[in-house]
């Protein structure tokens, strides 16, 4: 069948539009899927608290260990309801060795149980590093406050005629002679100690 011209231009345009929708189909295509990554980012892990004693300065001579001390009460005193005496320690090793600091003090019975509460810590002197070379000896002083100055119900006052003495950084203790009343009870503290210092003091 002839077409007229205008026929014929009518499907020619007709077969346009249809080829460029095809083509327009075939060229579309969807985006393809991209991986999404996840970054996690993990913060550092905090260290744990740093004591609140500051550590001894590094280097030198080892730390004296319990097992190379021997302790001595030396009378210091009395002043203001207190009596005072001075803690002696005594390197008896055969090499230098070193205190820093507080040792624990507190009363025990006979039996090693503590009596009372622990000595506080009297802050007079700073820390220093005390060298002690074989057979020097270095002290800190230790006040106790008379027991009978408190009311006995809240004191529960008792006899005691042991000191248990935890040179600074040290787990095991020196015993020592005393004979003194301290309090039985924790609501009331007797003992103040002072930092470790040079020589068997006053």
């Amino acid at each position: 069948m002839k077409l007229t011209p205008i026929e014929a231009r009518a499907l020619a345009t007709a077969a346009c539009v249809a080829m460029a929708g095809l083509l327009a189909g075939c060229g579309s295509t969807s985006p393809s899927a991209r991986p999404t990554v996840t970054v996690t980012v993990t913060a550092p892990a905090s260290s744990a608290p740093a004591s609140s004693s500051p550590a001894p300065p590094s280097g030198g001579a080892p730390a004296c260990a319990t097992s190379v001390l021997t302790g001595s009460l030396g009378s210091g005193g009395a002043a203001a309801g207190t009596t005072f005496y001075s803690i002696v320690f005594t390197n008896t090793s055969g090499s230098a060795c070193t205190l820093y600091g507080y040792p624990g003090v507190s009363f025990v019975t006979a039996s090693g149980s503590q009596v009372g509460s622990p000595a506080t810590e009297n802050p007079v002197y700073p820390r220093q590093l005390v060298t002690l070379a074989p057979g020097a000896t270095a002290h800190a002083d230790l006040g106790v406050a008379v027991a009978q100055n408190y009311p006995s119900s809240t004191c529960s006052p008792v006899a005691v005629s042991t000191l248990k003495v935890y040179p600074p950084g040290q787990t095991s203790a020196l015993l020592l002679a005393i004979s003194t009343t301290g309090c039985s009870s924790t609501s009331v503290t007797i003992l103040s100690v002072q930092t470790v210092q040079p020589g068997s003091g006053p």
